[in-house]
């Protein structure tokens, strides 16, 4: 089979008006970058805020493994089936971000026969969305040191800045710097570092915005530092929101691209799915429901963090509330949970598949909780036999869950009719959504309740140091916040290496962050670290460009 790349160039992309005109956007509302990229004006929500709302369907996945997934391929492959139907559908994405682009992991924009495009430039810079808000967090860094530079009115302690630097790119040597060395004139001298761009607490204010006035007013929120007498400072007490919402103007507005079958796709935003909600934009997401039949969307990893944060942060701050959950999972990811070596995942094992089905088994479970239909989908590998696909098939039955084969990665929107045809059926059920846990608990409380309802944890572990931020935030009155959990993606745990559904352990919360603009606490468990690095051998290493314009190696 072809690469990814190669299929994509392949693709006959329509003009992008074309695109447009099908959803019946008129050309007022399109800021074109270029023939077949462009930015949907807010006013077109603004104008259709009477409009009900299409169906919300979220796709998600169990936990990803070096096997593979196929949760954006399956979004994709998805929403083409519905347009083959004769469903007016609309697949909503995250934008990639170049450091796992160019690490390990590779882009975000699906695979095979349902992918997105232009494939190359939504993987690369695209529209410039990440290059602004990179702009952004860093001209507020260079503001919170100029301000201790220039006599510090407001008494920040140079300590106690918590506001650092963001680049697009996987780098583990800016992790931890020293930044104003030199003369006195070069700045306050002080530790600092750098996180990836995706983990920018602007990047998820962007994604969580509803208009252009409440992302000014949660920029405005967003805590820099403390002072010496242990007061938060924010970025509006540094006079910075103004100039911050000037180079977000543009990228606040959602992207509109195409599938390879030219279904519509709207592609905005791409917040870290560890330490923050991993989801694409509230606007692209609200955009899309005016003016569709069916949205699919999708949240990062596995459904332990992106679903869960997908339903209990942006559903509950968007006022959002899906009508159906598709969970994929594959057959050889699954027998890897049971623990098979990656090399070894193309012959049948029953054995190992019933081991390893628990951990689709408990994300079932998990989001059967929520009170949303639901179905699992089987993203189909060549090798899977049908031995495998009825032990699937009868375990997720007993637990009153439907089962349907994807095969569009090889065969396209053909690949997901019979997943189409579920997915309307349940949209037709009635789903009675509620998030997990009520926002007005307790800090300990409602990390205990993910803990214990999603990871099936025994209990939770507090630091001294996340016990001390905890009561911190309580006087400040910032406990009555969803809670973000940033955790391993590989496990229902906070250790990597337990696959399946592990038992019999507890959580430990090292520290506890806020995120004041975005509206969500952040809760660090295991050794989560907000700026990757890069692999031994980088996927960046087998790229290229021809003189034609013919990119290699990009996926």
């Amino acid at each position: 089979m072809k690469t990814d790349v190669e299929i994509a160039q392949e693709a006959k992309m329509l003009p992008i008006t074309e695109i447009a005109t099908m959803l019946g956007i008129s050309d007022d509302h399109l800021e074109m970058y270029g023939k077949y990229k462009a930015k949907i004006s807010l006013d077109l929500l603004k104008e259709n805020s009477a409009k009900k709302d299409g169906k919300l369907v979220l796709v998600t996945a169990i936990n990803p493994t070096p096997a593979g997934e196929g949760k954006t391929t399956t979004n994709v492959g998805l929403s083409m089936a519905l347009n083959k139907l004769g469903k007016k559908a609309i697949t909503t994405l995250r934008e990639p971000s170049l450091g796992p682009c160019f690490g390990i992991k590779g882009g975000a924009a699906g695979g095979g026969y349902a992918q997105v495009v232009p494939m190359e430039d939504i993987n690369l810079h695209f529209t410039g969305d990440f290059h602004a808000i990179t702009s952004a967090h860093n001209l507020l860094a260079a503001m919170v040191d100029n301000h201790l530079q220039q006599g510090n009115p407001l008494g920040i302690d140079p300590k106690r800045v918590v506001w650092k630097r963001v680049v697009d790119m996987n780098d583990r040597a800016l992790r931890n710097i020293v930044i104003g060395m030199g003369k006195k004139a070069d700045g306050v001298m002080r530790e600092s570092g750098f996180d990836i761009t995706v983990a920018s607490e602007i990047m998820a204010i962007l994604c969580l915005a509803t208009s252009l006035t409440d992302l000014k007013e949660r920029l405005g929120r967003m805590v820099v530092g403390y002072t010496f007498k242990n007061e938060p400072v924010t970025a509006k007490e540094l006079n910075a929101v103004g100039a911050m919402s000037l180079l977000l103007k543009d990228a606040i507005k959602p992207n509109l691209v195409q599938t390879i079958e030219n279904t519509p796709a709207i592609i905005h935003g791409g917040p870290f799915a560890n330490i923050a909600h991993g989801c694409n934009s509230v606007l692209a997401t609200k955009t899309a429901l005016k003016i569709a039949d069916y949205v699919i969307t999708e949240a990062g990893f596995g459904a332990d963090l992106g679903a869960e944060k997908f339903l209990d942060i942006k559903c509950r701050a968007a006022n959002l509330a899906p009508d159906a959950i598709v969970l994929v999972a594959t057959v050889r990811a699954l027998k890897m949970n049971g623990g098979v070596p990656k090399n070894e995942l193309g012959p049948e094992n029953l054995d190992a598949l019933g081991k390893g089905i628990v951990n689709l088994e408990q994300h079932i479970e998990n989001m059967q909780k929520y009170g949303v239909p639901m179905c699992v989908a089987i993203n189909k590998f060549p090798t899977d036999t049908d031995a495998e696909l009825k032990l699937i098939e009868d375990r997720c039955k007993a637990l009153n869950v439907e089962v349907v084969l994807s095969d569009v990665f090889a065969n396209g929107g053909d690949g997901g009719i019979d997943m189409a045809k579920k997915v309307i059926e349940l949209c037709e059920m009635p789903a009675n959504f509620a998030p997990i846990y009520d926002e007005n608990d307790s800090i300990e409380g409602k990390i205990n309740t993910i803990a214990k309802e999603i990871y099936r944890a025994d209990g939770v572990e507090f630091t001294a140091e996340a016990k001390k931020q905890i009561k911190t935030l309580t006087d400040l009155g910032y406990d009555k916040m969803p809670i973000c959990v940033a955790k391993t993606q590989y496990s229902f745990s906070d250790d990597e290496k337990l696959l399946g559904a592990p038992k019999n352990f507890n959580i430990t919360v090292r520290e506890i962050r806020l995120s004041a603009g975005a509206g969500f606490l952040v809760a660090l468990t295991g050794a989560i670290m907000t700026m990757p690095g890069l692999p031994k051998v980088p996927a960046a290493e087998g790229m290229d460009i021809s003189e034609d314009g013919t990119i290699v190696g990009l996926s």
